[in-house]
């Protein structure tokens, strides 16, 4: 197939992120590429061998996946333009005929060890983790005999001939990753009505209350910020990057505001994309903040220029 109906994504088979891309009703015409990292995955894209990458960005319990954020925010621009929200729970997957008692090494990636940290101590107390460079990933290790368990999603046992020895497993219930599915900067998809939008903002400079004035670029207008996160730049210590997400759409009045602010105020944006949210989720507009709103008011500066207030 060519690069135009390949999807990459963080591999090997078998991973969540698979799982979640397939859930993509457009995946089910596309190549599917699994890629060893979220870098190469979204270098797959920059090169222009895949169409797009879908790359883990958030979860519920560990925060931020940082190689995404970072790779986001550096490098050949690239923009979301979907994104999914997959339930995480995770099997113990093991070589046939291994009991619970002989399990004295696991892996898994390492945003898992945190979701199964309070399961592992209870029924594994005396188990050593060694991190792998995905759940998948530690399945194959499984395989291979380097480890006596992975903890991995239980849909990944046929393809390392593996057995769910212990199913469900999480510390909280209503864990959640979200991905998204990231492609090369393009004109952002129509709004919905129910849209998410992400930047990357660089601090002009470090003064007392600098973060602050950026903050109230989105409050002034009643923009509810979703996510936001520091990253270091590279530059130097203290010197960081804030990723954030938000409610709305840039074709939005209030959301375009927003942004035509942090390019004033800030040393550099990096726009990231407007998005449908995949839990549908609507903004409550407060007063003065609708696109109508903003019209309104427009055309009031106008009159009074005019001078016709």
């Amino acid at each position: 197939m060519s690069p135009a109906s390949r999807f990459a994504y963080l591999g090997p088979e078998g991973t969540f992120t698979e799982a979640a891309l397939r859930t993509l009703p457009e995946a089910a015409t596309r190549e599917l590429s699994p890629m060893v990292s979220v870098p190469a995955a979204l270098d797959a894209v920059r090169a222009g061998e895949a169409a797009a990458a879908l790359v883990p960005i958030e979860n519920s319990v560990e925060g931020g996946v940082t190689a995404t954020l970072d790779e986001l925010a550096s490098g050949e621009p690239l923009m979301i333009y979907r994104e999914v929200l997959l339930p995480i729970a995770f099997a113990l997957l093991v070589r046939p005929g291994t009991v619970l008692e002989a399990v004295k090494t696991v892996t898994g990636h390492p945003v898992a060890q945190p979701q199964v940290r309070k399961w592992t101590a209870r029924n594994l107390p005396d188990a050593r983790w060694e991190s792998a460079a995905s759940n998948a990933d530690g399945a194959r290790l499984v395989q291979e005999g380097r480890f006596d368990g992975a903890f991995a999603g239980e849909f990944a046992a046929p393809t390392y001939r593996l057995e769910p020895l212990v199913t469900d497993i999480h510390d909280a219930t209503s864990a959640q990753t979200r991905f998204v599915l990231v492609g090369r900067p393009a004109r952002p998809s129509a709004p919905t009505g129910a849209d998410k939008t992400s930047v990357v903002m660089w601090l002009r400079e470090d003064h007392p209350g600098a973060l602050l004035e950026l903050l109230q670029e989105f409050a002034a207008r009643g923009v509810n910020m979703m996510r936001i996160e520091s990253r270091p730049t590279g530059e130097g210590i203290g010197q960081y990057c804030f990723s954030v997400d938000c409610e709305g759409h840039a074709s939005d009045r209030r959301v375009g505001d927003v942004l035509t602010g942090l390019k004033r105020a800030c040393r550099r944006v990096r726009f990231l994309g407007s998005y449908p949210r995949a839990d549908e989720g609507q903004p409550t507009l407060r007063p003065g903040t609708t696109d109508e709103e903003f019209v309104s008011a427009a055309d009031w500066l106008t009159r009074c220029l005019d001078g016709r207030p």
